[in-house]
């Protein structure tokens, strides 16, 4: 009796279980969401909470609501306001995979709201957070040019914004880095025994970065690639450059001895090839 008992009851669990997993499975999905109290906030409420975690220096945090303002009025003020606040975040938190997503987002709101009067600080943003990426001068390139075409874009576009003198101070720092990069391969060169190579480089960077920091330093190494590889007349040309534009300059005092001039032309006796009569 007991045995029969059992079995009843396991039969009886049994057609209950599909049910019983139904009801705990809606729980649960019922308690996730409870526990997500950003998911019943309106756009302006995450986005005043978004503003109040930011406000207190705490981007990772404030970016949910952030998100979620946009996401739930994507095209209101609030949204709009969301949107960028939340690549805000990603560029006051910082890092390289950070300033990537900042990027991104600074571009997706560009392409969302191209008339914003937001529209210039953005620009003025997604170039800092390419310009945040810039790391050693021998590394990869991209970045120093992607900032550098940036700020140049905003001063193309918004030539008048409040963002434009603080732009053109940045592009200097930028193409500080890109000229450094020349100057590096420049020296690599000259180390190797390669002065051709390494002239080309410095004549480069001296015409294309001609507000460089350490433009004195590129001259000199120009004349003594040019000294290296037998150019007298063209390594005179650069150190004479080198005491015009920096003539308190120490590299002056350590100059190298130029190579020998060329023979000059004798020339050929009067009247010698002259027809005989």
């Amino acid at each position: 009796m007991t045995t029969s008992g059992s079995s009843a009851h396991g039969r009886f669990l049994l057609r209950m279980a599909p049910g019983l997993l139904l009801l705990l499975a809606l729980g649960g999905c019922q308690s996730v969401g409870r526990q997500d109290p950003i998911l019943e906030l309106s756009a302006a409420e995450s986005l005043a909470k978004g503003k109040e975690l930011l406000g207190a220096e705490k981007p990772a945090q404030a970016r949910p609501y952030l998100t979620h303002a946009f996401e739930v009025e994507p095209n209101s003020l609030a949204g709009r306001e969301g949107l960028l606040l939340a690549a805000d975040s990603y560029y006051l938190e910082g890092g390289r995979v950070n300033l990537i997503q900042a990027e991104q987002r600074y571009k997706d709101f560009l392409n969302r709201f191209p008339t914003s009067d937001k529209a210039a600080y953005v620009q003025f943003q997604m170039a800092n957070a390419l310009a945040g990426r810039i790391g050693r001068a021998d590394r990869d390139l991209e970045a120093s040019r992607k900032a550098l075409a940036a700020y140049e874009d905003l001063l193309n576009l918004y030539p008048t914004s409040e963002y434009a003198r603080e732009a053109r101070g940045k592009i200097l720092v930028v193409k500080d880095s890109l000229a450094e990069h020349e100057l590096g391969v420049g020296d690599f060169y000259l180390r190797f025994g390669m002065p051709v190579a390494a002239a080309k480089r410095y004549e480069y960077l001296l015409n294309n970065y001609p507000e460089y920091s350490k433009k004195e330093t590129a001259l000199y190494q120009l004349g003594v690639a040019h000294v290296q590889s037998g150019k007298r007349e063209e390594a005179e040309k650069a150190f004479a450059r080198l005491s015009r534009e920096f003539p308190d300059s120490a590299f002056l005092g350590k100059l190298p001895e130029l190579p020998p001039a060329p023979p000059a032309e004798t020339p050929a006796p009067s009247g010698q090839g002259a027809p005989s009569r």
